[in-house]
C-alpha cells in the first residue's frame, strides 16, 4: 500500500512484497532448478538459444574459467561489447564468482576506455573485436603494445598497469589468433561447470557485496563509477517485471544496449526474476530487425527509448509485420512523449506499456506506471513511487519538501540506492545526503495520488526574462504537429532575456515544414515567450549509445552557430 503524504510531496512504496535477500547467483540457480527446460536466451544474430538450465550450466563453466585466471572476488572484470550471449554469461559468471562487472561504453574510444579501466583497476577486459566504425583490438593495441609479445594472462602494460588478460569475443567462422589476447570461446571452454570452487565462493558472498560498475554518462567531468550491489539490481530487476506483469509465459525483446541499466535491469533481470525469455534482436539497434524479431519469436514485451519507438513506427515496412503478440514492455531513458506513447499503445498492441523512470545511481528505477495505470497518467507521468522506496520534491535551494504540485528536484531513497561512486567519497556525499537521499537533479512535481511528472533537467531548464521555461512542456506541444517527428528544445544564451529557446526538428519522412509554419502553429496556443525563437530542422540528434539525447551538444553546437558564448551574456 502506498504512503502519501497529504499536502507534500512525499510518497512511499508498498512493503507487502518482501525484498529479496539473496544473491544474484542463488536466485539465478533457484529459477534454473524450477524451471529447467523454458527458454532463457534467444540471440537471433548469434542463432544462440539457452534454457535456463543451459545457461546455468554455461555460466557456472564461465565461472569456473574465470576463477582459474587466478581472480578473486572483489576483482573487477570489464566488458566492452554491445548485445550477445557472452555479455549475458559474463553477468551471470562474475556475480557466481564475486567478480565486479564493469560496464564500459562501446563508444569509447581509446582515451575513454583507458580511463574506465585504470579508474577501477580491472584485471581482466572481454572485448568485441569490432563493430561498423569501431575496432576495439586496435584500439586495445594502440594502449598496450605489450599485447603483441605479452603471453595470455600476462599483459604488462605502462598504460593499463592493472589489466593482466584481454579475452575477445570471436564468432564461429572466425579463424586466426590475436597476440598477446585469448578467444571467449576458448575462456569458457576452459572452465567446468561442476568446479566445486563455483559453489564456494558462491555461498561466501553476501548480497550487499559490489557487483556492477556502470560509469556515468560524464557531460561534465571525468565519467563517475556508479557501484551497486546484488541487492541493488536483483530487487529492482524484479520489482521492474512485477510492474510489467512478467511470467513465464513471456518473450521480452531487448534492444537497448546491455552495458547500460536499461538492457542489463529493466530487461535481463526483470526476465531472469520472473521466468521470462530474453530474446535479442541484433547486437545493436536496427528497427527492421526488431520488427522481425517481434514477429518471428512472438514477443510479449518491447523495451526501447522514444526514439526507438519512433523509428520502428515509422519504417516504411512497418505495416507488414504481425505484432498482435505484444502487450507490455517499457518506454524509458529519456522524457516519453505523450503523442509516441499513445502510437505505441494503439499501433502496436502494447496496451500494457509502462514507463520507468530512475538513473544508474538508483539500480535504477525509482518510479514505474503499472500495466493497469490509466490511459491519462500513463501518458502524462512516469508512474508512481516503486516498492520500499521513498521519493520527495524538494525546493533545489533550501532542501524543504515542496507542497503537492509545485516543481522541485526529485530526491529519492532506499534500497536501490548506489553503493557509492567508485573511490570517489567526495562525489558520492554530493549526490547523496546525510539522511541518505539520492539528489537526481531532475525537475518533478507529483500530484495527489502521488504520480511524478518529470519536467526537465535543473540544468536544462530555461530562465528566460526572469521565467522559468521548461523544454519538456514546449516539445510536448510541438509533437502535436502532423509533420513533426521528434523535435527537443534547449536554452541558448541570448544578451536580452538572457536565455532564448531553440527547437530542433526532425520532420516526418514526406513532409515539409517551414520555420514560419512551426511559429505559426504555437501562436495563440502557448505563451509567446514559449514560442522558439531559433528553430532548425535536421535528420538526427546527438545522442549516446542508450538514445538519450545530448542537448549539451545542441547548445554547443547553437552557441557557435550563433557567434555566442557564456561570457558574451554574463
Amino acid at each position: 500500500m502506498y504512503t502519501i503524504d497529504s499536502g507534500l510531496s512525499y510518497a512511499a512504496g508498498p512493503t507487502e512484497v518482501p525484498l529479496i535477500e539473496q544473491t544474484i547467483g542463488d536466485f539465478f540457480d533457484a529459477m534454473a532448478d524450477a524451471q529447467p527446460r523454458s527458454e532463457a536466451l534467444v540471440c537471433r544474430h548469434e542463432g544462440k538459444r539457452y534454457t535456463y538450465r543451459e545457461l546455468q550450466i554455461e555460466s557456472n563453466r564461465l565461472a569456473s574459467a574465470l576463477l582459474a585466471t587466478g581472480l578473486v572476488p572483489g576483482d573487477r572484470v570489464g566488458i566492452w561489447s554491445h548485445n550477445n550471449s557472452a555479455w549475458v554469461l559474463m553477468q551471470l559468471a562474475t556475480a557466481k564468482a564475486g567478480l565486479i562487472l564493469v560496464n564500459i561504453n562501446p563508444a569509447y574510444r581509446t582515451a575513454e576506455v583507458e580511463y574506465a579501466l585504470n579508474k577501477v583497476g580491472c584485471k581482466l577486459l572481454v572485448t568485441m573485436s569490432s563493430f561498423k566504425t569501431s575496432d576495439y583490438l586496435a584500439m586495445l593495441r594502440e594502449l598496450a603494445p605489450e599485447l603483441a609479445t605479452a603471453k595470455a594472462g600476462e599483459l604488462r602494460s605502462a598504460r593499463l598497469p592493472h589489466l593482466r588478460r584481454v579475452v575477445w569475443i570471436d564468432k564461429a567462422e572466425q579463424g586466426g589468433q590475436e597476440p598477446g589476447m585469448q578467444r571467449f570461446s576458448a575462456l569458457l571452454a576452459s572452465g567446468d561447470p561442476a568446479d566445486p570452487r563455483v559453489g564456494q565462493v558462491q555461498r561466501g558472498l553476501k548480497n550487499t557485496d559490489p557487483i556492477n560498475i556502470q560509469f556515468t554518462s560524464g557531460t561534465t567531468g571525468f565519467p563517475k563509477g556508479a557501484t551497486l550491489t546484488h541487492r541493488n539490481i536483483l530487487n529492482n530487476g524484479f520489482f521492474i517485471g512485477e510492474c510489467m506483469k512478467l511470467t513465464p509465459a513471456d518473450r521480452l525483446c531487448i534492444p537497448v544496449p546491455l552495458y547500460h541499466c536499461f538492457g542489463m535491469v529493466l530487461g535481463n533481470l526483470a526476465c531472469l526474476t520472473h521466468g521470462s525469455a530474453i530474446v535479442y534482436p541484433n547486437d545493436g539497434f536496427d528497427p527492421l530487425l526488431v520488427l522481425e524479431t517481434v514477429q518471428a519469436e512472438r514477443c510479449t514485451g518491447l523495451h526501447g527509448v522514444p526514439t526507438m519507438f519512433i523509428a520502428e513506427l515509422d519504417h516504411p515496412r512497418f505495416a507488414e509485420f504481425d505484432l498482435s503478440t505484444l502487450r507490455t514492455g517499457i518506454m524509458a531513458g529519456s522524457p516519453c512523449p505523450i503523442e509516441v506513447m499513445k502510437r505505441v499503445a494503439g499501433l502496436m498492441h502494447m496496451d500494457e506499456v509502462t514507463i520507468a523512470y530512475g538513473m544508474t545511481e538508483t539500480s535504477p528505477v525509482s518510479c514505474q506506471s503499472a500495466t493497469d495505470t490509466p490511459q491519462a497518467k500513463r501518458v502524462s507521468t512516469v508512474g508512481q513511487v516503486h516498492p520500499h522506496l521513498e521519493v520527495k520534491v524538494v525546493d533545489p535551494g533550501t532542501g524543504a519538501t515542496v507542497p503537492r504540485g509545485a516543481t522541485g528536484e526529485l530526491c529519492t531513497r532506499g534500497y536501490s540506492v548506489m553503493h557509492g561512486y567508485w573511490e570517489d567519497e567526495a562525489k558520492t556525499r554530493e549526490a547523496i545526503d546525510d539522511e541518505h537521499w539520492m539528489h537526481t537533479g531532475d525537475l518533478a512535481t507529483m500530484d495527489e495520488e502521488g504520480y511524478v511528472n518529470i519536467v526537465g533537467r535543473i540544468k536544462d531548464m530555461v530562465i528566460r526574462g526572469g521565467e522559468n521555461v521548461y523544454p519538456r512542456e514546449i516539445e510536448e506541444f510541438l509533437y502535436r504537429h502532423p509533420a513533426i517527428q521528434d523535435v527537443q528544445v534547449v536554452g541558448v544564451p541570448d544578451p536580452k532575456y538572457g536565455e532564448e529557446l531553440c527547437a530542433w526538428i526532425i520532420v516526418k519522412p514526406g513532409q515539409a515544414l517551414t520555420e514560419d509554419a512551426v511559429r505559426d502553429f504555437c501562436k495563440g496556443q502557448i505563451a509567446h515567450q514559449k514560442i522558439p525563437r531559433y528553430i532548425r530542422f535536421v535528420d538526427a540528434f546527438p545522442m549516446t549509445v542508450t538514445g538519450k539525447i545530448q542537448k549539451f551538444k545542441i547548445r554547443e553546437t547553437m552557441r557557435h552557430e550563433l557567434g555566442l558564448d557564456e561570457a558574451k551574456t554574463a
